[in-house]
């Protein structure tokens, strides 16, 4: 995206939603729009309105940025991501994340919805993601030029966002598992096999985005955390049929736990 069109966006936005002081971003995962519902004095701006920004084709993915304030700290929140696999653009985000970037925003806090490969880590429980694996092999750096796209990705997981997280969790007495998130492409599960090699490879979790998300924002040098729902156990380690229905359902399990992580993080200074 050329600096003009970034430029565009800020405008529109600056001038939809009014200003904001370094807001912290956040993008909302299937069945975990309702966290959006938690900003104060929202400005609600729809993904039709800015120009480059996706349009969610997924149930529970509203399309949606919202500005406000939650506790201490300007909030951006987008409500809804766009995947790979709805249109084959790995670049999906990438317009949404320059632009939150472009306002100021220097932190961004991802949730998603994922498949388990540990019995202790059940259907509605809570995992904070300590580091990827892109089994997909893509990214939204392909195409861009110079060295920068050359991203380290060491500590992509902010280890001290991280940290702040543990010790919200302990102190609520919430339970906040930590692991490892393999990112397939989707839309279709993953085989039995896939999600055999991926614990094989020291995965915890299986999904379908947030990795190429985290990989654009540590281009663009912000500092990530994030955290996954678990909806369910992975193909091949239960019984029970896969369905985009059962994530969502699934999802609201640990929508308090989860709304109570952020609420603390974002009112401590």
């Amino acid at each position: 995206m050329t600096d003009h069109r970034v430029a565009r966006l800020v405008d529109i936005v600056l001038k939809r939603g009014g200003p904001v002081d370094k807001p912290i971003g956040l993008i909302l995962g299937s069945g975990l729009g309702e966290l959006a519902d938690e900003v104060a004095d929202a400005r609600i701006i729809s993904y039709g309105e800015l120009p480059g920004f996706p349009k969610p084709g997924v149930t529970g993915h509203a399309g949606r940025l919202v500005l406000g304030r939650i506790g201490n700290h300007d909030v951006a929140v987008l409500q809804g991501r766009a995947h790979y696999y709805e249109e084959g653009e790995i670049f999906a985000m990438k317009a949404p994340l320059e632009t939150l970037h472009a306002i100021g925003c220097e932190t961004l806090l991802l949730t998603n919805a994922a498949g388990s490969l540990r019995d202790s880590a059940g259907p509605g429980s809570v995992v904070l993601i300590r580091d990827h694996i892109n089994l997909a092999g893509v990214s939204p750096l392909f195409g861009e030029a110079g060295t920068q796209r050359f991203v380290d990705m060491v500590d992509a997981y902010d280890p001290r966002y991280c940290q702040r997280f543990l010790d919200i969790a302990a102190r609520e007495n919430i339970t906040l598992h930590e692991g490892v998130y393999a990112y397939f492409c989707g839309p279709n599960f993953e085989t039995p096999a896939e999600v055999h090699a991926a614990k094989i490879l020291g995965a915890d979790l299986v999904g379908m985005s947030t990795a190429p998300e985290v990989i654009m924002a540590r281009f663009l040098g912000l500092r990530v955390a994030a955290m996954s729902i678990i909806t369910n156990y992975a193909a091949g380690t239960d019984s029970e049929p896969l369905s985009h229905e059962h994530t969502m359902s699934n999802a609201a399990l640990a929508l308090n736990d989860v709304k109570r992580l952020f609420a603390n993080f974002l009112s401590d200074d």
